[in-house]
């Protein structure tokens, strides 16, 4: 697909692997809308993209509906690259023997997967308003973990709520099939974000030097190039691909 002109929409585009991708779709001529949360940097972002921002939780059904209004205002929306989340440790028991959150569990479901499946419907159904540009009319990147499959222990909300985007994928991509909607999702490993700034440098070292090749964390922009492939090889859909340097999660 060529994003010449078409109207990418990028949750979680203020920063971090959704900044990166921003960056992309932009330096290839997209209309950028970033979807961030209100404290974000979004409209900063958007400005120096030459692109629009709506403050907008992914998992507010009215708040993205306003987003994706905008989006359509300023052309055909034809990319979604959704890569807003949040992280959260949980245990099913905690230490004490007592059970784990169920509020905290389902916040971090609430915005890992509900936040995915809304920004996919209501993207969907702009996209498929819009005229057919060389047998299709969008392509939807959701994003996912390799916790998805393989989830360490205290990751049970995270893990699940990525496993759940990775089941997803392949229903989402045939449903969609004959609006001329193509679906993927990207599982990254792990990646030098802002989630993992927090982390002190030997804990971040230690980390990179467990990646089988190459023994570093993962760049923002390495997600960016694959979004940007997907978008625009046309026969790419229903796919789940690792970005993870051959890592497998150990359980803890």
């Amino acid at each position: 697909m060529d994003v010449q002109g078409a109207v990418a929409v990028v949750t979680g585009g203020a920063s971090g692997l959704g900044l990166a991708s921003a960056k992309r779709l932009a330096a290839k001529g997209a209309k950028v809308l970033i979807a961030d949360l209100p404290a974000s940097n979004g409209e900063a972002v958007a400005k120096e993209l030459g692109g629009a921002f709506a403050a907008a939780d992914v998992a507010d059904e009215a708040q993205m509906q306003a987003a994706l209004a905008q989006a359509e205002s300023m052309g055909p929306v034809r990319v979604l690259v959704h890569c807003a989340g949040r992280g959260g440790a949980l245990r099913i028991l905690e230490k004490d023997g007592s059970p784990g959150s169920l509020a905290h569990y389902e916040a971090i479901i609430r915005v890992n997967l509900t936040g995915s499946f809304n920004a996919l419907r209501l993207t969907a159904a702009a996209m498929a308003k819009t005229e057919e540009a060389n047998g299709e009319r969008g392509v939807c990147i959701l994003t996912a973990s390799i916790a998805g499959y393989e989830g360490q222990i205290g990751q049970i909300p995270y893990a699940s709520s990525k496993a759940g985007v990775i089941g997803m994928t392949i229903c989402a991509a045939r449903d969609l099939a004959s609006k001329g909607i193509r679906v993927c999702t990207i599982a990254p490993g792990i990646m030098d974000t802002p989630m993992l700034q927090r982390l002190a440098d030997p804990i971040k070292q230690s980390l990179a030097q467990g990646v089988p090749n190459p023994h570093r964390l993962g760049m923002a922009d390495e997600y960016a190039a694959l979004a940007m492939h997907i978008v625009e090889n046309g026969y790419l859909n229903g796919e789940v691909i690792r970005l993870d340097g051959a890592l497998r999660m150990a359980p803890r």
